[in-house]
């Protein structure tokens, strides 16, 4: 009876977690098909990891993931990325839910360090960057509005506003793009469905070139990360 329990509160645990993973959803992928001719807000793209937090009203920031999957303090090195959310964020992100009268909300962050390459994190002193929002029954807001909301905060720099012609998709690709860090941009724009606004990313040809040094031949993995 005794093992019988112990795997039936075992099973409840995973069917639980199963459930609430589930429920918080992820950042969606994004494209690197870039949409030339649209009118687009250009975002710098820090290299790093996605860092996801729900909120709510009642327990303010108290769920925590990477892209994929949940995590807590104890996990090295995405645990430390909760309470850096948490001292930096959580109280003005606190009021600007409450005043727009949200009642959930899922906010995404970047997680780095100085020496963060592709996913992978040295040993040394991390920080976040919050980098978007998805709002119950909402869905992931348009650029300009996301900007109105926590433009004031520290999230990553938008760098660009206007078509995403020749002369701007070089600019990223050559790293002359006034502002950019290393890696690239992630241009939003318009909705183009609900709850999920026109989005593309674009790299810069010396990130790229670094990746392939990275996954030594493996072009799946290139793939992957690129």
């Amino acid at each position: 009876m005794k093992a019988a329990t112990r795997d039936g509160a075992a099973f409840l645990f995973i069917r639980n977690h199963f459930l609430q993973e589930k429920d918080m959803k992820e950042y969606p992928s994004i494209t690197k098909n870039v949409v030339q001719g649209e009118k687009i807000y250009a975002f710098d793209k820090i290299d790093g990891s996605n860092i996801r937090a729900e909120w709510n009203k009642k327990n303010k920031f108290w769920k925590f993931g990477t892209r994929t999957r949940l995590v807590d303090r104890m996990e090295k090195p995405w645990g430390e990325a909760i309470d850096l959310i948490i001292g930096k964020y959580e109280k003005d992100l606190h009021d600007i839910f409450v005043d727009n009268r949200f009642q959930e909300v899922i906010s995404f962050f970047e997680f780095f360090g100085p020496n963060s390459f592709a996913g992978n994190h040295a040993e040394e002193p991390h920080e976040v960057k919050l980098f978007d929002i998805r709002v119950h029954k909402k869905g992931i807001i348009e650029p300009n509005e996301y900007l109105k909301l926590v433009g004031k905060l520290d999230i990553a720099k938008l760098l660009y506003y206007g078509n995403a012609n020749q002369p701007f998709i070089e600019s990223v690709q050559n790293r002359t793009l006034n502002g950019m860090t290393f890696e690239g941009v992630v241009c939003k724009g318009q909705l183009f469905r609900p709850g999920l606004p026109l989005m593309f990313k674009i790299k810069s040809y010396e990130w790229l070139e670094k990746l392939k040094g990275k996954c030594e031949g493996n072009q799946k993995l290139f793939e992957e990360l690129a």
